[in-house]
């Protein structure tokens, strides 16, 4: 091993480890490390298209030198790692940035694949909204999507669909009440805010840790009474949400049981998951692309293509709860 190379931590000298257990013979064993609440952890089996899997989840609670040796003790002895809690990359358009911090979290990690979620959400999101038209007529639908440039492939997918978008990054991201109401400010707000954003510390404007669990008010609450679905990261979601969301729809990907009970305790219609659900819970974008990997026993992230293909094999579709019908 060179000098510039981690050495790798003993995996019984981190607390999160000290229990784990690989999976079994013939599971490809994919581990999402995740800056989000460790009150969120999950170990699943599930089996697709004739291949069993292990689906982990393990958070930090925003540690990142924790997940930084979590991520380290692990490498070469799962087969994908999911980045959870953070974005190593955000696509916009055409062009993808890279944040500095969490390069520098995942740096030496050599041998295991790691997928944050991006290149699967801009295929995912996309195909979800459009089978999503015959239950929600998206023309017109008062649509509030909290955070685009993280989600950009749902981002154009609603502009296409007719939907009467707003668009929250500078509101919920950056607590300034100014939203962007089209997709031609959305893109040049990414071209101008992300190569300086992703310079940045993420926990500057995404919640990570316990801060997951707070719901706090903002300037864009008030937006909520306004959507008729509201879109985007759950964080961000219940982070603003008010206490009353009767009749509303909400659309994102990542939900626990807790969640359920949080959205049906707030009168909500429906709601709706970019993921299937798998045992107790819906794991997140990174997971799933993770999972992609791990079967196509590929060492870095798929095309588009790719993905696409795999969704259609796996026979993934949006997964709908609803609570009350209005």
């Amino acid at each position: 091993m060179s000098k510039s190379e981690p050495s790798a931590p003993d995996l019984r000298s981190i607390d999160l480890l000290r229990d784990w257990q690989p999976a079994p013979d013939g599971h490809k064993h994919v581990v999402s490390i995740s800056l989000g609440s460790s009150k969120r952890n999950a170990r699943e089996e599930t089996e697709l298209l004739g291949q069993k899997f292990v689906l982990e989840r393990l958070g930090t609670d925003g540690d990142m030198p924790k997940a930084r040796a979590m991520l380290l003790a692990l490498d070469g002895k799962v087969d994908a790692f999911g980045l959870g809690g953070t974005d190593l990359y955000i696509v916009a358009g055409d062009r993808r940035y890279t944040f500095r911090e969490i390069a520098a979290l995942v740096a030496g990690v050599t041998q295991t694949p790691i997928l944050d979620g991006s290149g699967l959400k801009h295929t995912l999101e996309r195909e979800a909204v459009a089978q999503l038209e015959g239950l929600i007529h998206w023309k017109g639908c008062r649509t509030l999507l909290v955070s685009s440039v993280d989600r950009f492939g749902m981002a154009e997918a609603l502009s296409e669909a007719g939907a009467d978008v707003l668009y929250g990054d500078f509101v919920f991201g950056l607590s300034l009440d100014v939203p962007l109401r089209s997709m031609g400010a959305v893109r040049r707000v990414a071209r101008a805010i992300l190569p300086v954003l992703t310079k940045l510390p993420f926990k500057w404007f995404y919640p990570t840790g316990e801060k997951q669990e707070q719901s706090v008010k903002g300037p864009g609450t008030r937006y909520y009474d306004w959507a008729e679905v509201i879109a985007g990261d759950t964080h961000y979601v219940k982070r603003y949400a008010p206490s009353n969301l009767s009749g509303k729809t909400i659309l994102t990907q990542t939900i626990t049981e807790a969640d359920r009970e949080w959205a049906q305790a707030r009168g909500l219609r429906r709601l709706i998951t970019t993921t299937p659900r798998i045992g107790s819970r819906n794991f997140a974008t990174n997971v799933m692309e993770a999972m992609f990997v791990a079967f196509v026993g590929a060492g870095a992230a798929l095309s588009e293509a790719e993905y696409r293909n795999l969704i259609i094999q796996m026979d993934f579709k949006p997964q709908v709860t609803e609570f009350y019908r209005v």
